[in-house]
């Protein structure tokens, strides 16, 4: 079995991140693609409507705390005071099962991962606007002003780190975003090599006398 690729996808708030791969994993199923999206570690409690094991892994502290010990995270952060990582293993089993796994992280994450894993691919999205991005924060939610300035402020620092990614999206129109997110998935299973292994009995056949 062809070993799955790992992906990280990293956006500013606003970016369309979420929906993006979201819609992205029925997309590459209609092209024989199987892929999931990582289901990180948090020490956080869950919310209204969070299932375990579906939205995140839900620890305690002590737990977290001795994965890290363990080198169980492939990459982990500690944000307003919670944790959150992506379990290692946990990874290694979808790859090895074939699948591609997508890691839903920022930067900071992003660049844990290199260090681990160097032949992950790598792409970043980009909002096609400042205003764009600032319309579309403000249409979610009922955060106050404050709050949205914020988000505006760490969304300029996330993007800082754009050039450190292998692809760039921009989101400006979703379906054109969605197609070209999908292009980095497909290409490498194109590749001659993977494709040599997929359709060996085919090219035989093709071949024989």
């Amino acid at each position: 079995m062809t070993q799955g690729s790992l992906f990280i996808v990293s956006a500013p708030s606003g970016g369309g991140k979420t929906s993006l791969t979201r819609a992205l994993l029925p997309y590459l199923a209609r092209h024989g693609v199987q892929a999931s999206i990582s289901v990180s570690f948090t020490t956080r409690a869950a919310r209204p409507g969070e299932q375990a094991g579906v939205h995140y892994h839900f620890v305690d502290e002590a737990a977290f705390v001795a994965r890290i010990a363990g080198g169980g995270f492939l990459e982990h952060a500690q944000v307003f005071g919670r944790r959150y990582g992506t379990g290692l293993p946990e990874t290694r089993a979808l790859l090895d099962a074939g699948q591609d796994v997508i890691l839903d992280i920022d930067w900071q994450g992003a660049r844990q991962v290199r260090q681990q894993w160097p032949q992950a691919v790598s792409i970043f999205i980009l909002p096609p606007s400042v205003a764009e991005l600032e319309r579309r924060l403000r249409a979610r939610s009922q955060d106050s002003e404050a709050v949205i300035a914020a988000r505006m402020d760490e969304a300029h620092q996330e993007i800082a780190h754009h050039n450190e990614y292998d692809y760039l999206i921009v989101n400006e129109d979703f379906d054109t975003a969605l197609a070209e997110l999908a292009a980095v998935f497909l290409e490498p299973r194109l590749r001659a090599r993977r494709q040599n292994d997929r359709h060996a009995a085919l090219i035989a056949a093709l071949l024989a006398n």
